[in-house]
Protein backbone atom coordinates (compact mmCIF):
# COMPACT_ATOMS: atom_id res chain seq x y z
CA UNK A 1 0.00 0.00 0.00
CA UNK A 2 1.79 3.53 -1.52
CA UNK A 3 2.00 6.14 1.84
CA UNK A 4 0.65 9.47 0.96
CA UNK A 5 2.81 12.34 2.45
CA UNK A 6 1.35 15.29 3.24
CA UNK A 7 2.46 18.21 2.29
CA UNK A 8 2.81 21.10 4.34
CA UNK A 9 1.77 24.67 3.37
CA UNK A 10 4.29 26.90 5.02
CA UNK A 11 2.38 29.47 7.22
CA UNK A 12 2.56 32.67 7.12
CA UNK A 13 1.09 34.75 9.90
CA UNK A 14 -0.91 37.44 9.38
CA UNK A 15 -2.48 39.63 11.90
CA UNK A 16 -6.47 42.36 11.18
CA UNK A 17 -7.02 44.78 13.14
CA UNK A 18 -8.67 48.18 12.73
CA UNK A 19 -10.34 50.63 14.03
CA UNK A 20 -11.50 54.07 13.74
CA UNK A 21 -8.61 56.75 13.09
CA UNK A 22 -7.83 59.95 14.08
CA UNK A 23 -7.55 61.42 10.38
CA UNK A 24 -8.33 60.10 7.12
CA UNK A 25 -4.24 61.06 5.72
CA UNK A 26 -2.62 58.97 8.36
CA UNK A 27 -2.83 55.40 9.83
CA UNK A 28 -3.02 56.63 13.45
CA UNK A 29 -5.42 55.32 15.37
CA UNK A 30 -8.50 57.79 17.44
CA UNK A 31 -7.77 55.21 20.82
CA UNK A 32 -5.61 52.72 21.05
CA UNK A 33 -7.87 51.18 23.62
CA UNK A 34 -10.61 50.43 20.91
CA UNK A 35 -8.35 48.87 18.50
CA UNK A 36 -9.61 45.68 17.22
CA UNK A 37 -8.13 42.86 16.79
CA UNK A 38 -9.85 40.57 14.21
CA UNK A 39 -7.95 38.13 13.61
CA UNK A 40 -4.46 35.56 13.36
CA UNK A 41 -4.06 33.63 9.73
CA UNK A 42 -1.72 31.33 8.30
CA UNK A 43 -2.20 33.08 4.68
CA UNK A 44 -2.62 36.35 3.08
CA UNK A 45 -5.87 34.75 1.43
CA UNK A 46 -7.21 33.95 4.89
CA UNK A 47 -6.35 37.48 5.99
CA UNK A 48 -7.57 39.25 3.51
CA UNK A 49 -10.84 37.35 3.17
CA UNK A 50 -11.48 38.78 7.29
CA UNK A 51 -10.19 41.90 6.49
CA UNK A 52 -12.87 42.47 3.80
CA UNK A 53 -15.71 41.17 5.77
CA UNK A 54 -14.30 43.47 8.24
CA UNK A 55 -14.22 46.85 6.21
CA UNK A 56 -17.51 46.14 4.19
CA UNK A 57 -19.15 45.82 8.39
CA UNK A 58 -18.11 49.54 9.20
CA UNK A 59 -18.73 51.00 5.04
CA UNK A 60 -20.54 53.87 7.20
CA UNK A 61 -17.95 55.25 9.04
CA UNK A 62 -15.07 56.98 7.03
CA UNK A 63 -12.67 57.02 9.57
CA UNK A 64 -12.71 53.14 10.11
CA UNK A 65 -9.82 51.21 9.03
CA UNK A 66 -8.76 47.91 9.07
CA UNK A 67 -5.37 46.73 7.91
CA UNK A 68 -3.28 43.13 7.76
CA UNK A 69 -0.25 43.37 9.19
CA UNK A 70 2.50 40.59 7.83
CA UNK A 71 3.57 39.04 11.29
CA UNK A 72 5.55 36.72 10.11
CA UNK A 73 8.05 39.43 8.59
CA UNK A 74 8.33 40.49 12.39
CA UNK A 75 8.87 37.36 13.81
CA UNK A 76 11.52 36.61 11.30
CA UNK A 77 12.74 39.49 9.62
CA UNK A 78 15.51 37.80 7.69
CA UNK A 79 13.08 35.57 6.40
CA UNK A 80 15.53 32.52 6.93
CA UNK A 81 13.42 30.63 9.74
CA UNK A 82 16.30 30.69 12.10
CA UNK A 83 15.95 31.36 15.91
CA UNK A 84 17.62 34.24 17.30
Amino acid sequence: MPQHTEVETPQLLHLVIGGELRHLDAPVFRDLTKVEFVGAYGSYAEARQAWKARAQATVDNALMRFFILHAHKMIDPRGDDHAH
